[in-house]
């Protein structure tokens, strides 16, 4: 399939997918939403794929927005609209997902490039990448999840403040919060990624699928995450990947999965 705003390029069992509107600094409009759901499910679907990494093109913004010129005019049905199949199609299809997802923020990640970021598995940055939600200086919310997710990782009263104020963090606040997980240089971000990316594929790509789906569970109302991580653990017994697992452990030899 080819694609407009995005670029897929796969090396082994990793694929990364670079946001491609350099002019715009990236900004998500509805084309590229549609095209990164579309990448996403053929992704998965092609079995090949154990790791993924979502970044933005050039070294200034991973997604410095939503492309507002888009939706400046909508009412209330068509803002309902907006958020919730963007929620559905991409951010928590990504959350989701059954393969790891890596975002690389290489530069600002503002409004629906943050809840993008927010929404893969775990997010590495650029030591000059600027983070946050200014939709409130717009006089709208977050819309694509970010006012559960960003409470979910750094808290909400340090939520509150940064939706409130609309104010961006830099990369060593955003690592201190525990927005991210790393930060290092720009040269230093797709190595990183791409190392983290190899480390995850060592392991059992079965075993990784029921860990994401138990640790999003506790995240869930009305999802109890304990029941959840029993009845995952208790399937991994019955797949390959365990058996290969245990026995390679017992003969003291590393596990091919």
């Amino acid at each position: 399939m080819s694609y407009n705003n995005i670029l897929i390029e796969q090396d082994d069992n990793i694929t990364t997918i670079t946001i491609n509107r350099p002019s715009k600094l990236n900004a998500l409009n509805r084309e590229t939403l549609s095209e990164l759901h579309n990448a996403f499910v053929e992704i998965e679907g092609d079995k090949t794929t154990r790791v993924i990494i979502l970044t933005g093109s050039g070294e200034k913004a991973f997604v410095a927005g939503a492309d507002i010129s888009e939706f400046s005019d909508f009412e209330v049905k068509e803002g309902t609209a907006l958020a919730k199949q963007g929620q559905k199609l991409v951010f928590d299809f990504i959350e989701n997902l059954s393969i790891p997802v890596i975002a690389a923020i290489n530069g600002f990640a503002l409004g629906g490039g943050l809840e993008l970021a927010m929404a893969c598995h775990f997010r590495i940055a650029s030591d000059n990448a600027k983070m946050g939600l200014p939709e409130t200086s717009l006089g709208v919310i977050p819309g694509y999840g970010g006012t559960q997710r960003l409470p979910q990782l750094v808290g909400k009263g340090k939520a509150m403040e940064m939706i409130m104020t609309a104010r961006m963090i830099n990369a060593d606040e955003a690592l201190k919060v525990g927005l991210v997980n790393y930060t290092v240089t720009q040269e230093e971000l797709l190595p990183l990624a791409e190392n983290l990316a190899s480390k995850i594929i060592q392991n059992s790509p079965l075993a990784i699928a029921s860990a994401i789906k138990a640790v999003n569970a506790g995240f869930k109302d009305g999802v109890n995450g304990y029941d959840k991580e029993i009845k995952q653990f208790g399937k991994c017994f019955g797949t390959d990947d365990f058996t290969e697992g245990t026995t390679a452990f017992l003969e003291k030899r590393k596990a091919n999965f």
